[in-house]
Parts: C-alpha cells; sequence; structure tokens
C-alpha cells in the first residue's frame, strides 16, 4: 500500500519485483523514477493517475506481462527512454487527449498502440 500523499516513486524501488500482479497509485503522484518497476515481469496492467507529469527511464523496462497502459493525465507526461516494454499493446489516453499523445516527444513511437477512453 503507497501512501496517499505519495508524489513520487524513487528509482528501482520495486526493481525485480517480478511477483507484484497489481498496484494502486495515489492520485497525486508527479513522477515515477528510473527504472521503478523494471522486470516486474507480474505487471499486467497499470492506471496512471492524472497527475502524473514525469515517467522515467526505462520506468516499466522488461515487464515482460504488462500489456495495458492507461494513462489519465490529459497532458502527456514526459517520458523517458525505454520507459514503456515493446510488449504493451494498448495505451489508453482520454479520448480528448489522442492526437496530442501520439503527436508528444517520446509518445509518438508508440503511436499505433494509443487509444482512446
Amino acid at each position: 500500500t503507497l501512501p496517499s500523499n505519495l508524489t513520487s516513486i524513487g528509482e528501482k524501488t520495486f526493481y525485480n519485483c517480478s511477483k507484484l500482479t497489481s498496484i494502486t497509485l495515489p492520485s497525486n503522484l508527479t513522477s515515477i523514477g528510473e527504472k521503478t518497476f523494471y522486470n516486474c515481469s507480474g505487471l499486467t496492467s497499470i492506471t496512471l493517475p492524472s497527475s502524473l507529469t514525469n515517467i522515467g527511464w526505462s520506468a516499466f523496462y522488461d515487464c515482460s506481462g504488462l500489456t495495458t497502459i492507461r494513462i489519465e493525465a490529459t497532458t502527456p507526461p514526459t517520458l523517458l527512454y525505454d520507459a514503456i516494454p515493446s510488449n504493451v499493446t494498448t495505451i489508453e489516453v482520454p479520448s480528448a487527449s489522442v492526437d496530442v499523445y501520439k503527436s508528444a516527444s517520446g509518445w509518438s513511437s508508440y503511436a499505433d498502440k494509443i487509444v482512446g477512453y
């Protein structure tokens, strides 16, 4: 359980936690650090809160089970290199923000996976 007032998850917090299958992120979270969920192979989906502004380098790298990411932020968070693994098939964003995400720096390489909800 993460504290509700948590605004940042630090570097490598859940590194190699292969048994992590789900997590609820606090609604005021603004930053996910470098390699935070690296190799969390049991994680299959995650919802990122609307307050999120930064996703660190390799944040979800090697999360082999992760197929769906839902992002509640209308403005695309800064997305650093290798943050999202190639096995992710769907990135859900607010419908009104689909085009913004598809053209945003870092996000444009995932344009074919970005859909509205």
